[in-house]
């Protein structure tokens, strides 16, 4: 008989860049070296064969999706996808029905959940019972912080993995990779540096846009003509990895130190309309509210805070409204950098001083030894004393009495808290002229 021919390759044409290149091993993985490397937590549940349930958190385009089914394809479990943006209550309950198919074949299986920090509380609580019983593993995917998005229950029967965004030279890697994968020669070193900017270490998005000039190039070598005419004006109006990206943010945040809510909305309509992540502003926004209103008016930050949980919940454009309200919100809020300054001494301070001791007073004594030795005995409970206060006592370390960092500047609430900190040294010195 002839021999049987050999199965045809599987046709990669449509596919995107970024699907053809997903890793089929470990090795293959670039980035996540602080999980992957030798002796790193991931390798080490690879090499030693215990699949266990875990939160990956990291920003997009980072690997999440790829660890979960690298972690199925080497358990030889069976792998099970659930969007929480489109899947509910009848997908969970079809992952438990296929797990346990596969529990009665002597089958392992990795449930991952993309996006969990999307699912509500009684979805999330779905997956519980079937975790502790150890029908599958579960792995949830998320971009927000788990701490707040995650039920506890969950969290606490799953290890938390936090990834990060790819550096420069990774996504460096993933440039000469994808051209070879494409068969293209590699971009300039201006056009790659412009993609890896543009990528904001975002793996996928940087294969899509190679993938997209790559079709516009036909063969020629990508410059950053060529890479500006594949990208649109996106990439000409806001360019993550040129001047222009960092002059904005500029001008948005000295917008809003100087009060000015016309200037600082306008900075801020740039970015969105440069194609900016809207949670990179509110990063931003939160920022100026620590650093350039602070204590002059505690309401920016809560506000500011809000904003961003807002446009959580409605994406663009609905939640954009709520940034701008932000916006205008810190631009006309009295300013102040005082908690700022006095955190930036202290911090220079402490670098360069020596490591004083915690006054005895002060110190904790959960033992009958730390009792017998002083620990806390001269403390004065504050809420005993008058006024709650108790004046004279000594919180720094010895030798620095007296020293002062934080000083209230003469706008908003901090005019209130200069005057009650007034009051206050009154009487430690009255307290200590008694003394």
């Amino acid at each position: 008989m002839p021999a049987a021919a050999a199965a045809p390759a599987a046709p990669t044409a449509g596919i995107p860049l970024a699907e053809r290149l997903r890793p089929k091993t470990l090795d293959e993985v670039i980035g996540q070296r602080h999980l992957l490397g030798p002796g790193m937590p991931l390798r080490v549940a690879f090499d030693a064969g215990r699949l266990h349930s875990m939160i990956l958190w990291g920003p997009p385009g980072v690997g999440k999706t790829t660890l979960a089914r690298l972690m199925a394809g080497a358990f030889d479990a069976q792998f099970i996808a659930i969007s929480a943006v489109l899947g509910g209550v009848k997908e969970i309950r079809e992952a438990v029905e296929r797990a346990q198919v596969a529990a009665a074949q002597g089958r392992r299986t990795v449930v991952f959940v993309d996006e969990v920090h999307r699912f509500n509380k009684s979805q999330q609580d779905a997956f519980l019972p079937h975790v502790e019983a150890g029908l599958f593993t579960f792995i949830g995917a998320t971009t927000e912080n788990p701490s707040f998005e995650v039920n506890s229950a969950l969290l606490s029967r799953a290890t938390v993995q936090v990834l990060k965004s790819l550096d420069a030279e990774e996504l460096g890697q993933l440039i000469a990779r994808g051209a070879a994968e494409l068969g293209v020669p590699e971009p300039t070193p201006a056009a790659a540096q412009r993609l890896i900017g543009y990528a904001d270490g975002d793996a996928r998005r940087l294969l899509n846009a190679f993938d997209t000039s790559a079709s516009l190039a036909q063969g020629v070598q990508i410059d950053e003509a060529l890479l500006e005419r594949a990208l649109g004006e996106q990439l000409r109006r806001y360019d993550k990895g040129g001047d222009q990206f960092y002059d904005v943010i500029s001008a948005l945040h000295k917008s809003v130190r100087g009060s000015n809510p016309d200037g600082a909305l306008y900075w801020f309509a740039r970015m969105l309309d440069g194609g900016v992540d809207a949670r990179y502003i509110s990063r931003r926004l939160i920022r100026m509210a620590s650093e350039d209103i602070g204590l002059a008016d505690p309401r920016a930050l809560r506000i500011t805070l809000d904003a961003a949980e807002t446009y959580e919940r409605l994406g663009t454009p609905e939640g954009e409204l709520a940034l701008a309200e932000a916006v205008v919100y810190l631009a006309i809020a009295p300013k102040s950098n005082a908690v700022y300054k006095a955190f930036n001494s202290v911090r220079a301070f402490i670098k360069q001083d020596q490591s004083r001791p915690v006054p005895v007073h002060l110190r904790n004594a959960p033992t009958k030894l730390m009792k017998e030795l002083g620990y806390g005995k001269a403390y004065r409970y504050a809420h005993d004393e008058p006024n709650a206060y108790a004046a004279g006592e000594q919180y720094l370390p010895d030798g620095l009495e007296g020293q002062r960092w934080y000083e209230p500047v003469p706008r908003g609430m901090e005019v209130k808290i200069a005057e009650k900190l007034a009051w206050l040294r009154q009487l430690d010195d009255e307290a200590s002229a008694e003394g």
